[in-house]
């Protein structure tokens, strides 16, 4: 199989083609190689690779809905045993699991090859993929341009064609952000849907969820059948679908009620692209016969942002201290960045924390009642389009401003300065609109829709009801049959 007709199909395609014996397991990780060898230089997608552990896996007699085909993990909890899980940190860099996670054994089974590891930001901390450890992972579409995060690394590698999935989680935006900066369907599953063990019982008080980004919908819906379930000793347990994900892409969905915002829930500024982009879907759901009203749950956005950074710091804070006991790891073995934010958390009183924790109850509440009257919520996944690599760094300025508290452990100082809190606030400015999914636990996804006269993708973002993945899906099925996006590829 040559490299340009590896990048033209979708995983189960491919996995068709090798059930039928029109090609091994073995060229199609060639052509992956091949692909990467191409374009990894440019893009930095790929950070750890597994070519001699893909290799002979690729000879074994694999079975499942994806045998034979190619797979890439992100660096962060998707553990394989004996593989160096690095977090994008130095902290972790010589840091290898003795047993793979449950994400990663089901996608075993289901015959993936896993060839190697994506970059992410140091602990997947930032909405751009930028980690000094492994360097910026540039976008396909530009190379002055980010990847979004914390799935950056994943983002680029599918969009670049080096393979049609691979390996993403999502605390905050994190696989629906960097699908929107690379024109990739990404879907972010209920809380509980997928398992997170063994290592871990819930990511991030159970915001975080763990799935894939793909080019093709029927992709993720497959790839989701195959992770879906809760595992011995996990603290959810969430029902099964009524039919697989995969049969639910074959079903048109009803005549939805679809609510669309354009406003930020921070009051910040969305670029006219994005704007646009939401106001374009909602014309084209309404000539698909879906009733489109522009309305907004009952929500204060600032305090959801409140709630979430108040969780980011304590579990940032948690991390450091963790990593320093398993790895021996030193407080400079983490980027500055870091290092502000664990003080931050190591300063915040457990009772505030508490509290704030305590309030997710109220946004799953109210959203939980919106959803009473609409079946999904539509707003831009981001405020802007992808950006510019660099763009994202935290300020010298600011850096020589908290440089001096952070030398002297001075938590309470940096908490009554409000740098950090401005600091973090101002980095939601761009992805003011995905927390709410993770703070509520629901399904949520980002969809291809609309491009820039530049030439950057822009996608729209879909919340339901907690559970109602398949609702997402056949609409995402519908959408991709009115407007595809297959063949809108990046030049590189």
């Amino acid at each position: 199989m040559s490299v340009a007709e590896y990048q033209q199909l979708d995983g189960l395609a491919l996995a068709e083609l090798v059930r039928k014996k029109e090609v091994s397991a073995a060229e199609l990780l060639e052509a992956a190689l091949a692909r990467s060898a191409q374009v990894n230089p440019k893009i930095n997608a790929i950070v750890t690779p597994m070519h001699e552990i893909a290799r002979d896996r690729a000879k074994q007699n694999l079975d499942g809905p994806f045998a034979g085909v190619p797979f890439l993990l992100k660096d962060i909890q998707e553990d394989y045993a004996g593989v160096t899980t690095s977090a994008g940190s130095r902290a972790f860099q010589n840091y290898r699991p003795t047993q793979h996670a449950h994400f990663v054994q089901r996608l075993l089974d289901s015959g993936v090859v896993v060839f190697g590891k994506t970059n992410t930001p140091e602990l997947a901390l930032k909405g751009t993929t930028e980690p000094e450890l492994f360097g910026a992972t540039r976008n396909p579409w530009n190379l002055d341009h980010s990847t979004g995060g914390s799935s950056g690394g994943s983002a680029a590698a599918v969009a670049a064609g080096i393979v049609p999935i691979a390996g993403a989680s999502d605390g905050g935006g994190s696989i629906r952000i960097p699908a929107a900066c690379c024109g990739l369907f990404g879907f972010r599953p209920s809380r509980g849907r997928v398992s997170a063990g063994p290592a871990f019982g819930e990511v991030w008080e159970g915001a975080s969820s763990e799935h894939v980004i793909t080019r093709s919908v029927r992709d993720s819906a497959a790839i989701l059948d195959v992770l879906q379930g809760a595992a011995s000793g996990d603290p959810f347990r969430i029902a099964p679908p009524e039919r697989s994900y995969l049969e639910e892409t074959q079903r048109a969905p009803k005549k939805l009620r679809i609510a669309f915002s354009t406003r930020s829930p921070i009051d910040m500024g969305v670029d006219p692209h994005c704007i646009a982009a939401v106001q374009d879907t909602a014309r084209l759901l309404e000539s698909m016969g879906h009733t489109v009203i522009e309305d907004t749950p009952k929500i204060d956005g600032h305090a959801v942002a409140e709630c979430f950074l108040k969780m980011y710091f304590g579990h940032v804070a948690a991390t450091v201290a963790s990593a320093r006991k398993i790895t021996g790891a030193r407080e400079s073995d983490f980027e500055m960045d870091t290092r502000v934010l664990a003080l931050m958390g190591r300063s915040l009183p457990a009772g505030e924390y508490v509290e704030a924790h305590a309030r997710w109850n109220g946004f799953a509440r109210a959203l939980g009642e919106f959803h009473q009257q609409y079946d999904l919520y539509l707003t831009p996944t981001l405020a802007q389009p992808a950006a510019r690599i660099g763009s994202q760094i935290t300020p010298l300025a600011e850096r020589i401003g908290v440089w001096p508290l952070l030398a002297l452990n001075l938590g309470k100082g940096l908490l009554r300065s409000g740098l950090v809190q401005k600091s973090a606030l101002n980095s939601l400015a761009r992805v003011p609109f995905t927390q709410l999914s993770n703070i509520t636990g629901t399904p949520s996804m980002s969809v291809p829709l609309h491009w820039t006269k530049a030439g950057l993708p822009i996608g729209v973002h879909f919340i339901a009801r907690f559970g109602e993945e398949s609702m997402l899906f056949q609409l995402a099925a519908q959408l991709e049959q009115a407007r595809p996006w297959k063949d809108k590829r990046p030049s590189i």
